[in-house]
């Protein structure tokens, strides 16, 4: 029963969040971004969507319950959905799950982007390794985890790039490495 509803809470909090990311890529394009990494796109969606579906089948098929330790991933996984939404606020409208580029813009430097690069990016990993280990779903743990950092090893560095290529990027990043 609380695998059920941990599901249906996540699954709407990311309906939630694809109608939040279309309507900052409505502003972002009236503004003038343009997409990159289009091609990847496709393929990052059918992965977490079959991620969600690997879980729900493998959670049901195996019928193993909640972990022993589930007390103490679900309260890390708390953790990493309140990162999320701090991560969302933080970026307000550049938030989204597309890359978009928005030339000559100051990169957002607040909030988790203070202190490191890709906060969204963890608390992605970080969910893809909890949400199945809460339920002893260590298949779909592993092999999603595997997936998402090969996912993330093509995006991040396009993404990098065309900051690097259209803001100050390069600037902010130089700057806190030098105050380090």
């Amino acid at each position: 029963m609380i695998f059920y509803l941990i599901m249906m809470l996540v699954i709407l909090q990311r309906l939630t969040e694809v109608v939040i990311a279309k309507r900052n890529e409505r502003w972002m394009r009236s503004q003038g971004a343009y997409e990159v990494g289009a091609s990847h796109y496709p393929y990052m969606v059918t992965m977490h969507i079959s991620f969600f579906l690997f879980l729900m089948i493998e959670v049901v098929t195996n019928n193993n319950g909640v972990s022993p330790l589930f007390p103490l991933f679900f309260i890390l996984f708390l953790a990493v959905q309140a990162l999320r939404i701090w991560c969302i606020r933080s970026l307000g409208n550049f938030w989204n799950t597309k890359i978009l580029i928005l030339p000559d813009t100051q990169v957002v430097r607040k909030g988790p982007y203070a202190y490191m690069r890709h906060p969204n990016y963890a608390v992605v990993c970080l969910e893809i390794l909890l949400l199945p280990l809460m339920f002893q779903a260590y298949f779909t743990a592993f092999c999603f985890t595997l997936l998402n950092i090969t996912m993330l090893s093509v995006r991040i560095p396009i993404e990098e790039q065309a900051l690097r290529d259209a803001t100050n990027y390069n600037h902010v990043f130089q700057k806190k490495i030098s105050e380090s």
